[in-house]
This record gives structure tokens, C-alpha cells and sequence, in this order.
């Protein structure tokens, strides 16, 4: 069955792209979720105008993060957080905290698991084909 993506969906496709699924995934998953619809000649007229959106946004969005990349690169962001005697943070920093303060999307912050020490650390980013890595310094209150 052909069905035009309305999200981007890992293994399958990215949104406003029509692909062809088995008829029972379609279906019993993708349509009822409101992941995709079935493709219609309106529907693949919308889907394609709504790719090119999309396109030119991710573009668009990937060349304001690479150039916030090499800004970052040159100085190092300062967060404040409470600590222990031990360096050991009461409240850990996470990767929505750390977007925030470098300005850049939530999405394109990969780290394993959030910071609990003070210190130095290295953050790395990767949106679309654009990879880097930024430093933060965490200091004690």
C-alpha cells in the first residue's frame, strides 16, 4: 500500500514522503496513529509542496547550527548549579538545559546521560550531516 508520511519515522521514511508499506502496518499502525495517509493524487501534490518546505527548512536550520558550532568552538559556556563538598551536583544538567544555554535545538544535543559533577565536559552535537562538539564548564554555587 502507498502512504504519504506525516512524521519522520526511523526505518521507514521522513515525513511528506510517500512509501509503500505492507496493507497491515499501514493500517493497523501508521494510519490510526496518524502517522501517514493513504497517497491520493491531492494528497501527493500537498506532500510534495510540504518536502520542499521541509527541505529548505532543514537547510536552513543546519547551516544556522553549523555556523552556532564555530562560535561555540571558541569559548566555553559557564552553567552554575548547587554541588556538594565532593564536586557531585544535587541537580543534574540535562541536554534541554544545555540547548538553552548554547542556543542551538534540543535534538541536536547528544549526550549519553546528563552531567553530575562539576567540571569541564564536552558536548557533542550532530544535526543532519553536520557533526561537532562544543566545551561547558559547570561551576559550583
Amino acid at each position: 500500500m502507498k502512504v504519504v508520511l506525516l512524521k519522520d519515522i526511523k526505518g521507514t521514511g521522513r515525513a511528506h514522503t510517500a512509501v509503500d508499506v505492507k496493507d497491515g502496518h499501514a493500517l493497523n499502525l501508521l494510519i490510526p496513529r496518524g502517522l501517514a495517509v493513504p497517497a491520493t493524487a491531492s494528497v501527493l501534490k500537498q506532500a510534495e509542496t510540504k518536502a520542499a518546505k521541509a527541505d529548505e527548512q532543514r537547510t536552513l536550520s543546519a547551516k544556522l547550527i553549523e555556523e552556532r558550532l564555530t562560535v561555540l568552538a571558541e569559548e566555553k559556556i559557564t552553567f552554575t548549579k548547587k554541588a556538594n563538598e565532593k564536586g557531585h551536583l544535587y541537580d543534574a544538567l540535562d541536554a534541554k538545559e544545555i540547548a538553552e544555554g548554547a542556543k542551538l535545538p534540543v535534538d541536536a544535543i547528544h549526550i549519553e546521560r546528563p552531567f553530575k559533577e562539576i567540571g569541564t565536559h564536552e558536548v557533542p552535537v550532530a544535526y543532519g550531516d553536520n557533526f561537532g562538539k562544543f566545551s561547558i564548564e559547570i561551576v559550583a554555587e
